[in-house]
């Protein structure tokens, strides 16, 4: 058994909240009282250093992020932190939105006060924000931590956090818990098995169905088999169409769950503490890890807060708080490394036998359209 480092990815995410008036449609507020144009500026030392930056953040004040739940990878606490470190309000819209609605509400929001600052996505996704144009390049000061093949050249966009697809399960409902996408097809597992969200558009769903066509022969070129996987899986009456929360988690509604081993993980403490056992698995069949990636919106109304909350997250201080999230943060080897990452936290990461494999660009781009073809028409239909 050894833990093996994550190196690529896929999507989830999206929008909402309500705020005041309209600005500009050019993109962005601009200087936030400096004299320096922090819309355009593509690093802290290009817009003057990360004093200024900090100065036209909190004369800014504000800060809109979109889907970004609390108990999602320890953003509680990363919102928190933030806001109190720096003195700036976060306007936090549709927790609960996916990739697509992040992207829908960037092009419908443009030009408003209220729209998305700032953007987490799955990788296919954010590739998509900037063939889109809506992304603004931009690179921290810890740019040369991110390993290459994680991050836009040009920094469009930039992983962050990641893990492993998993099978979460309530053994108080479930009794023998399922440790693989085989078992899974076990009849006693009727009306038991659900998703994080419609693969379509949402990046851990897309990943429970990559994981699945990994089980089934299938490989990062063929994602074919993860949805006749599913056919299977309906048509023997186990899957479970509801989209998994924590909510339909703590009522039992869904009793088996595939999403990142992260998000699993973070409900044990809670159940546990309402007599529910809920154990994590990462199958043994369908070995598939994912990072999110970050970035700033190209129309983003506070710039210069969109630009300090991306070094906030590649700081130590930001990627140790993934961690404590049980999170795979994207600069982990380095900060083993030079001996900066929370060896506690470390030390609570499952370990994870055999190496995952991740897609390219081109695989990425041709396993969505399937699943954009298929899965609707076949198990949504």
């Amino acid at each position: 058994m050894r833990r093996t480092t994550l190196r690529a990815a896929v999507a989830v995410v999206t929008a909402g909240i309500t705020l005041t008036a309209c600005g500009s449609d050019d993109g962005g507020s601009g200087s936030g009282g400096t004299g320096s144009d922090w819309a355009t500026a593509t690093s802290a030392e290009g817009g003057g250093g990360m004093e200024a930056l900090i100065e036209a953040a909190q004369a800014e004040g504000e800060l809109n992020v979109i889907a970004l739940p609390p108990d999602w990878a320890n953003y509680g606490e990363m919102l928190e932190t933030f806001s109190e470190k720096y003195d700036i309000e976060i306007n936090s819209a549709s927790p609960d939105g996916s990739s697509q609605d992040e992207l829908n509400a960037v092009e419908s929001q443009r030009g408003q006060d209220r729209a998305p600052d700032v953007l987490d996505l799955g990788t296919a996704f954010a590739r998509q924000a900037q063939q889109q144009d809506l992304l603004a390049p931009y690179q921290v000061e810890t740019w040369d931590d991110i390993p290459e093949g994680q991050k836009d050249a040009d920094g469009h966009w930039f992983n962050d956090y990641g893990g492993y697809l998993s099978i979460g399960c309530n053994a108080t409902i479930v009794g023998e818990c399922p440790s693989s996408f085989a078992e899974l097809l076990d009849p006693r597992y009727e009306g038991q098995v659900a998703l994080n969200g419609n693969p379509t558009q949402a990046a851990a769903a897309f990943g429970g169905v990559w994981a699945a066509a990994l089980s089934q022969g299938g490989s990062l070129d063929d994602i074919g088999p993860g949805i006749d996987f599913f056919v299977e899986l309906k048509e023997a009456g186990n899957f479970n169409p509801v989209e998994s929360t924590p909510a339909t988690i703590d009522s039992g509604e869904t009793p088996i769950v595939l999403d990142w081993d992260y998000l699993n993980a973070s409900y044990t403490e809670d159940l546990a503490s309402s007599g529910t056992t809920w154990e994590v698995a990462v199958p043994s069949d369908g070995l598939f890890g994912s990072y999110y990636s970050q970035a700033v919106s190209k129309f983003a109304p506070h710039p210069a807060a969109a630009r300090l909350w991306q070094e906030f997250l590649y700081s130590d201080e930001g990627q140790n708080i993934w961690l404590n999230g049980g999170a795979r943060p994207v600069r982990l080897p380095a900060m083993e490394e030079d001996g900066t990452a929370d060896p506690d936290a470390l030390a609570k990461l499952p370990t994870v036998e055999g190496s995952a494999e991740f897609p390219t660009e081109e695989q990425e781009t041709a396993a969505k359209q399937v699943v954009n073809e298929r899965w609707n028409a076949e198990i949504s239909g």
